[in-house]
């Protein structure tokens, strides 16, 4: 992970508390629970979306060897 990126993702304590003072001030208290819900909404249709792709993915990969069963069960089978 590149410094940059960890020094990011280190936030904890003060640092914290001086990011969430500006959001207050930039955004207002009315403003606060209605951003909270969107960003939960995003988070929601984000995973949502994520477990739609793995089971398509995983449906079709027990498509293919579903598929390459079968083919091996012709091969299997006597000319006709």
């Amino acid at each position: 992970m590149t410094p940059t990126i960890a020094s990011i993702l280190n936030l904890v304590g003060p640092d914290m508390m001086i990011i969430l003072l500006i959001v207050l001030l930039l955004f207002g208290a009315k403003k606060l629970p209605e951003l909270a819900r969107g960003m939960g909404r995003a988070v929601k249709e984000f995973s949502a979306a994520r477990d739609e792709i793995e089971r398509e993915l995983t449906q079709s990969g027990s498509t293919r060897s579903m598929q390459s069963k079968l083919q091996d069960r012709k091969e299997d089978l006597p000319p006709a």
